[in-house]
């Protein structure tokens, strides 16, 4: 799924490329995608684009104040061209959900919206407010805005699992599976630690490594094709994704905990005092 950094990289990617251009057309290939009916697609049509920017893992952008809000969920992907078709996609026909022409048809360039596998999350919004858009009103303070302090008194009396918090949009916007994964890793914390009882130096840890994974993937992000940013995603994940291979830290197995639909990574002797974390519905969580 693309997070805090990636969202922010193709916010960038369209400052430069699409920024100034004007929304020739809209093809809608997949109805479900579009969450609402007024004001219609077909509204942005003959307006440039005027800005681009993020809610959290929202990317925004700003058709001479009209706002196209797109959510890439977890299979979503945002795909820019220098020359798009000018034969509009046939509906239910592959991965395509919806295409912006930014510039004549078959001449100028744009973007598609494509999403893959069958359960489909992709989703875009176009409001006169951003707030309109239910997720982003609902969405909590910027991973990459909120100060120590501010993280400090938003875990505090918090009963969650630390990456439950990290990971739930409103209570902290932005860091989805991947990159909590690293940062708690980083800050040599347990995902099953209860979030409202860390120290101020776990506290420290926590905070310092947000800034430092998040930052890090973002000055990697910017400027790279949107084509390339999954693989540079990648590129940087020290345990995310890496069951069963050697922690960059200490060399001990990078473990992993299944839910029904998505997994964790983490390192035992970095994180959990060397106790490897139990199936979930077996044990006791460790704290």
């Amino acid at each position: 799924m693309p997070e805090l950094p990636e969202v922010e990289a193709l916010a960038q990617h369209i400052r430069e490329h699409g920024v100034g251009n004007t929304v020739a057309r809209v093809d809608v290939a997949s109805l479900s995608v579009l969450k609402t009916v007024s004001p219609p697609w077909t509204e942005l049509h003959g307006k440039k684009v005027t800005g681009a920017g993020r809610h959290g893992k929202f990317l925004d952008l700003d058709v001479e104040g009209l706002h196209l809000i797109i959510h890439l969920a977890r299979a979503g992907w945002l795909r820019w061209a220098d020359t798009l078709s000018a034969a509009p996609p046939k509906p239910g026909k592959g991965p395509l959900a919806f295409r912006v022409h930014l510039g004549p048809p078959g001449q100028g360039p744009g973007f598609d919206l494509t999403e893959a596998g069958t359960k489909k999350g992709l989703a875009v919004w176009i409001v006169q407010d951003p707030t309109e858009v239910p997720g982003i009103a609902a969405l909590g303070p910027d991973a990459l805005a909120i100060t120590r302090d501010e993280l400090a008194e938003l875990l505090a009396g918090r009963t969650e699992r630390l990456k439950n918090t990290l990971t739930t949009q409103k209570i902290l916007a932005g860091v989805g599976n991947a990159y909590s994964d690293e940062i708690l890793h980083m800050a040599k914390l347990s995902p099953f630690a209860t979030a409202g009882k860390l120290s101020e130096e776990q506290l420290d840890r926590l905070y310092e490594s947000m800034r430092e994974i998040l930052t890090s993937a973002v000055d990697r992000s910017v400027g790279q094709h949107a084509a390339r940013l999954k693989g540079e995603k990648r590129s940087g994940l020290r345990v995310h994704g890496r069951t069963g291979m050697p922690c960059p830290v200490c060399g001990d197995t990078v473990r992993e905990v299944s839910f029904a639909d998505k997994a964790f990574q983490y390192c035992a002797t970095c994180q959990t005092g060397g106790k490897p974390l139990a199936d979930r519905r077996l044990s006791r969580l460790l704290k």
